[in-house]
């Protein structure tokens, strides 16, 4: 298995796990209650998967641990094997649109990948560097501000169904790439001064610029009340958006970074989590990649957390 080699993995200690399937991982590695779940937080899983979040579907290595998830490498499948595996499963609707692998896969992986001394077909997915956080470009927080129109936004958390995110986005008037791409997208962003947050002086909500790694919402919670504890920037009110809270954010033309949201913000929280679950069951996050509402299980593979306050 000379690919692991290339992705710096010694191979004597690595081996692909044929079985895990996506959907087992969280009751494996993230669950307190489930029965398999690995107990030694530096042993480490490998296996792939198809990832159908965004189109073309690609077919993944996913290096897993207790509270540990990177994905590794690409692997340079023929496009028809992945597309046929995902038709047989059925697509999905939902951001958990990460599918086991099938047995054709399988085979075709095993001679073309795992018993081959070729690894050109293995395209490693490095972590990104390290963003620099600390220029904004944004006006500071004592600086002259003009005329702005306030944006009332509910801030009580709901739950609602698929078929009322329409309505409550259009009553919103905020810009949704789907439901209301005519949308208003016009914040008006203010550096506070500490690396750490910006502040919207039309809804007036401070936002974290960073946020989590991806995680479950158990464990985002417990994320959250960490930031709480510690007063993180100097305040502990911190609290998941609403879901027009976090579509405030979004803007009409990309950034740099492939992302709807101002570059202020990092790129390591592609979709976040909100306050809002879906009715009957089911969270309701804000995917920045593509400036749109979504509801996913908040499990598998969860989301990622970046919070917000109201600044009085």
């Amino acid at each position: 298995m000379s690919f692991f080699t290339k992705l710096g993995i010694d191979p004597t200690q690595a081996s692909i796990d044929w079985d895990l399937q996506p959907a087992d991982t969280f009751g494996m590695f993230e669950s307190w209650g489930g029965k398999e779940r690995v107990k030694n937080k530096n042993e480490r899983f490998y296996y792939f998967y198809i990832d159908n979040w965004q189109p073309p579907a690609r077919l993944l290595l996913m290096e897993r641990g207790i509270k540990y998830a990177r994905i590794l490498a690409r692997i340079e499948a023929p496009q028809e094997l992945i597309d046929s595996c995902i038709a047989a499963q059925g697509k999905s609707t939902t951001l958990d649109a990460s599918y086991a692998i099938d047995g054709t896969i399988k085979l075709w992986l095993q001679k073309n990948v795992v018993d081959s001394k070729d690894d050109s077909l293995v395209i490693p997915i490095k972590v990104e560097e390290e963003e620099d956080m600390r220029d904004t470009g944004l006006p500071r927080s004592s600086d002259p501000v003009p005329a702005l129109e306030q944006k009332k936004l509910r801030s009580t958390p709901l739950a609602f169904k698929e078929g009322e995110l329409e309505e409550l986005i259009s009553h919103s008037g905020l810009f949704e790439r789907r439901y209301n791409p005519e949308g208003s997208a016009e914040g008006y962003l203010v550096d506070n001064g500490d690396g750490l947050t910006v502040t919207d002086l039309t809804t007036r909500l401070m936002w974290q610029r960073g946020g989590s790694e991806i995680n479950s919402i158990r464990t985002i919670q417990n994320w959250i009340g960490e930031l709480n504890r510690s007063k993180f920037a100097g305040y502990d009110d911190w609290r998941l958006p609403t879901f027009e809270e976090a579509l405030s954010l979004a803007v009409k033309k990309k950034n740099s970074k492939e992302l709807y949201v101002h570059p202020c913000f990092s790129a390591g929280q592609p979709f976040v989590f909100t306050s809002d679950k879906r009715d009957p069951g089911g969270h309701w996050f804000i995917d920045f990649a593509q400036a749109r509402v979504f509801w996913a299980s908040g499990f598998n593979p969860g989301g990622f957390g970046r919070v917000c306050r109201t600044v009085s």
